[in-house]
């Protein structure tokens, strides 16, 4: 399996992003089930921020507020983005 992700410290906080298919944002159900299985491939109870684009490439990302926040301040090239092979 493959996925594109990061994982990031910015401002001393550390928090891993994934990228997910637009439907998982969108069902509460399937964003817990995400988190859950991304989260062993990044260190123990960092947040796990999903993220997901639009038809134009336009990120939308869920998780904890503040982060959240960060991540729609900043173009998605500033991220630093890593195919993950598992």
């Amino acid at each position: 399996m493959q996925f594109d992700g990061a994982l990031v410290k910015e401002q001393g906080v550390t928090f891993a992003i994934v990228v997910v298919k637009r439907h998982v944002l969108n069902n509460a159900i399937e964003r817990e089930e995400a988190r859950e299985a991304f989260s062993r491939y990044f260190p123990f109870g960092i947040p796990i921020i999903l993220m997901a684009q639009d038809s134009r490439g336009i990120p939308t990302y869920h998780g904890r507020k503040d982060i959240v926040e960060f991540l729609a301040s900043i173009h998605p090239s500033q991220i630093p983005w890593k195919r993950y092979t598992v």
